[in-house]
């Protein structure tokens, strides 16, 4: 679908880090690979039999279509960052899963629906005047990026938008909109704290990779986010230029996650969960970190797994399989290889932040406890390198951004830690290892 990388975005990558083309590549490919999705999910509706989408849903979705065409012609800018919108892709993916499943899926018919209300918040976004009749889910009537509308039944609710103005048969009140943070720099957009979209957890979402489930905030838990936001950046651009850069070019969407188990009621806990999803490209799915410095590192760490993933659709890194049979010593169960690389590789990020964020602080707590973490994630990183570097499937961008990734953990080296943190950290990943091997058996 796209060029090769360049050997020199392949360095910046393996480094952990990325100049503005090297993040452009791979933002213009995710965002290709999105609306191909897109028109293929059209496609799909129009080739499955009638049983899997009846005549009457495909005819509305190619009215949708023709309303988001006409939303499009109205305003490009608008309608695209859309469906570029990271939520878009889950429910794009469910949808083009369930017209080429083998069986019929009982959500398919309120899935395909959707398209309704995206086309509806497009034509919102354009200034496009329309009226619309759509179909509430759960009691709810989701405008992706816009809000949502809380209704008493599932009957169709009648909506308009004209002179700027959006009307509908229900009152006012029950209209909640989507609350967005402050754009990480000036100048760039502002990021969204989506606790309403309904796709944002589908097909078991945060939960079925060891997730808290997704929350619905009240007035005082968006006003906590926002206090941990706003000391945010100072703090990401302790570990580099490049971070911020990285955040502002991939962070799309916040999806808030309730506190894990263990946190106190407030999640002020050290208790913290988070994640990204490989069809939802800038989204990271958090619970609320406790600190701004946390906040940050959630980014730093996030961040990683979403420019590796977007280097692995563009050029893939190994040919390993997908038995989960090795250490990772952040993990108590077996890895598959990939998800060993990408570990790693957010791990050996997260200690290339925390030394810098060591190395300038002025608040002797703050610095050692900036140095506990870099010694640990270090010595977890150097734990699993060998198995990567040992790999006789990878592929030659996947060597590349090992070996830079094998050079950078060197180079953090040459300013070690104060000792005691040092031997803790190698302690730490001993126990982890002798732990593994007790669960699961022999260690890879």
């Amino acid at each position: 679908m796209s060029p090769a990388v360049p050997e020199r975005a392949l360095r910046e990558l393996g480094r952990t880090e990325g100049g503005p083309e090297t993040l452009g590549l791979l933002v213009r490919d995710q965002h290709t690979r999105r609306l191909v999705m897109l028109r293929a999910l059209l496609d799909a509706a129009q080739a499955a039999p009638a049983a899997v989408c009846p005549p009457d849903l495909l005819h509305r979705m190619h009215d949708d279509w023709a309303l988001l065409e006409a939303a499009e012609r109205a305003d490009r800018t608008a309608v695209r960052a859309l469906l570029l919108h990271p939520l878009t892709g889950p429910w794009a993916q469910r949808c083009l899963y369930g017209l080429t499943a083998p069986e019929p899926s009982p959500q398919l018919r309120d899935d395909l629906a959707h398209f309704g209300a995206l086309a509806a918040a497009g034509a919102i976004r354009a200034g496009l005047s329309f009226s619309a009749r759509l179909t509430p889910a759960r009691g709810e009537l989701a405008l992706p990026t816009l809000g949502s509308l809380r209704t008493d039944s599932t009957e169709p609710v009648d909506i308009a938008f004209t002179d700027a103005e959006l009307t509908s048969r229900q009152h006012d009140p029950r209209w909640q909109p989507v609350y967005c943070l402050p754009a990480v720099l000036p100048g760039s957009g502002p990021v969204p704290l989506d606790d309403l979209h309904p796709y944002r957890a589908v097909g078991g979402g945060p939960q079925r990779h060891g997730l808290s489930a997704a929350a619905v905030l009240d007035d005082s838990e968006r006003k906590a986010w926002s206090e941990s936001w706003s000391g945010m950046e100072p703090l990401l651009r302790i570990g580099g230029e490049h971070r911020v850069a990285e955040a502002t070019a991939l962070l799309r969407c916040l999806v808030p996650l309730a506190p894990p188990p263990g946190s106190g009621p407030t999640g002020e806990s050290a208790s913290h969960c988070s994640g990204t999803r490989r069809e939802a490209f800038g989204a990271v799915l958090s619970s609320r970190p406790s600190t701004p410095a946390h906040f940050a590192a959630t980014l730093v760490h996030e961040l990683q797994h979403t420019k590796l993933a977007a280097l692995g659709a563009l050029a893939p890194l190994h040919h390993e399989d997908a038995a989960p049979r090795h250490f990772a010593p952040w993990r108590s169960d077996p890895r598959p290889f990939d998800g060993l690389l990408q570990g790693a590789y957010s791990h050996i990020a997260l200690a290339d932040y925390w030394q810098r964020f060591a190395l300038g602080a002025e608040n002797t707590a703050h610095r050692d406890l900036a140095w506990a973490e870099h010694a640990r994630c270090r010595e977890q990183v150097g734990a699993v390198l060998p198995v990567l570097a040992g790999s006789g499937e990878l592929t030659r961008e996947g060597r590349t951004v090992v070996n830079e990734m094998i050079a950078l953990y060197h180079h953090l080296a040459d300013r070690p830690p104060p000792l005691g943190h040092l031997a803790r950290a190698a302690a730490y990943v001993d126990t982890a290892r002798v732990i593994w091997c007790q669960r699961n058996g022999t260690q890879r």
